[in-house]
């Protein structure tokens, strides 16, 4: 999978949180960790590791003007954290979403600078 696709995924995966944390808060209960939260998040932490080698590599070769290393490790992590949290209603439903949101912030981002970089190479 490219790194556009992957982008995109945790673009998606970042909007499906959201909805699930408020659930989780509605429904009051705790998830089954081995049989909801760790299956799901195996899966998308996967993504995310891959996807974070992908963009320090992007980053050095590309050197594109508004996104840096750190950042992509600092979204990297908050997305591991926030995926997991995303489960548990207990959550603090501020520091949730501001993760969230930065995360959504630095995906965008990305993808302007990638859309960018393909329509100045034509």
């Amino acid at each position: 999978m490219k790194l556009y696709e992957m982008t995109l995924e945790l673009l998606d995966e970042c909007g499906k949180c959201r909805p699930r944390h408020t659930r989780m808060r509605e429904e009051e209960r705790e998830p089954d960790f081995f049989g909801e939260v760790k299956p799901y998040a195996d899966r998308v932490h996967q993504l995310i590791s891959e996807w974070k080698r992908l963009s320090s590599d992007w980053v050095r070769k590309e050197r594109p003007k508004h996104v840096r290393e750190p950042q992509i490790e600092n979204a990297a992590d908050m997305m591991t954290q926030f995926v997991v949290q995303s489960f548990y209603p207990k959550t603090g439903k501020k520091r949730f979403y501001d993760s969230v949101q930065s995360a959504e912030y630095l995906l965008k981002t990305m993808l302007a600078a990638m859309e960018e970089d393909a329509d100045g190479a034509e």
